[in-house]
C-alpha cells in the first residue's frame, strides 16, 4: 500500500503556511493558524475525517484573516493532488452529511481533475468570535483549485452560525477521507482513462 502521507510549506509576503497531513494515521492533531476558530474547524476536519494533520501558519493576521484562510486552503489542496498524483489508486468520490444539534451540512467530492466549487452555504450570523464566515467561501475556492476536486458544500439548515460551520468541516473531513481512500484494485478511477 503506498503511503497516503505529504508535507507542504507555501512563503508569501503575506503568510507563512506549512501543512503535514497522513491520511493512514490519526494520532496526531496540532492546529496553530493564529485564527483561534479557524483552528477549531481544521481539528474538527481532521478528527472526524480520522487522519493526522499539522499545520503552522503565520501572516498578517493583524489586517485580516483572509490570507492565512486563502492558503490554507492553497496549500491542503496541493498536498491533496499530490496524493493523487503519486498514488492515482483513490475511490475518488465521498460524500457525508452532518448534524451538529438543529444544524446540518453536506460535502461532495469529486477528484476528477476539474477544479469545480459549488457554494451554497449561507449564515444566520456573520461572524462567529472575530472570524468572518465570509472566509469559508475563499478557503473551499481555494482547495478546489489546487486539489483539482470537484466539491459541492451546502448548509441545509441551522439557526447558529458556529453549528452551521462545525458540521460543515467535519463533513469535509469525512468526505475527505472517503475519497482519497486508497484502493489496489482500482487501476484507473475514470473511464476517460484519465481524470484530467
Amino acid at each position: 500500500m503506498k503511503q497516503r502521507k505529504s508535507q507542504l510549506t507555501r512563503k508569501t509576503k503575506e503568510t507563512h503556511v506549512t501543512i503535514e497531513i497522513n491520511l493512514d494515521k490519526s494520532d496526531t492533531i496540532d492546529i496553530a493558524t493564529g485564527v483561534p476558530f479557524f483552528n477549531h474547524l481544521l481539528h474538527a476536519m481532521a478528527f472526524h475525517g480520522n487522519f493526522g494533520l499539522k499545520v503552522k501558519a503565520e501572516g498578517d493576521i493583524d489586517v485580516d484573516a483572509h490570507h492565512i484562510v486563502e492558503d490554507l486552503g492553497l496549500v491542503l489542496g496541493e498536498i491533496l493532488c499530490g496524493l493523487v498524483t503519486n498514488s492515482g489508486s483513490v475511490m475518488r468520490f465521498g460524500h457525508a452529511v452532518i448534524p451538529m444539534d438543529e444544524a446540518l451540512s453536506e460535502i461532495a467530492i469529486d477528484v476528477c481533475g476539474r477544479p469545480t466549487c459549488v457554494y451554497d452555504a449561507e449564515f444566520p450570523q456573520t461572524t462567529v468570535g472575530a472570524f468572518d464566515l465570509l472566509l469559508l467561501r475563499e478557503f473551499f475556492f481555494a482547495l478546489a483549485n489546487r486539489a483539482k476536486i470537484s466539491i459541492h458544500v451546502r448548509t441545509r439548515a441551522g439557526k447558529n452560525s458556529h453549528h452551521m460551520a462545525e458540521s460543515l468541516f467535519k463533513a469535509l473531513g469525512k468526505a475527505l477521507s472517503q475519497a482519497y481512500t486508497y484502493n489496489e484494485k482500482i487501476k484507473n478511477i475514470s473511464t476517460k482513462g484519465t481524470i484530467s
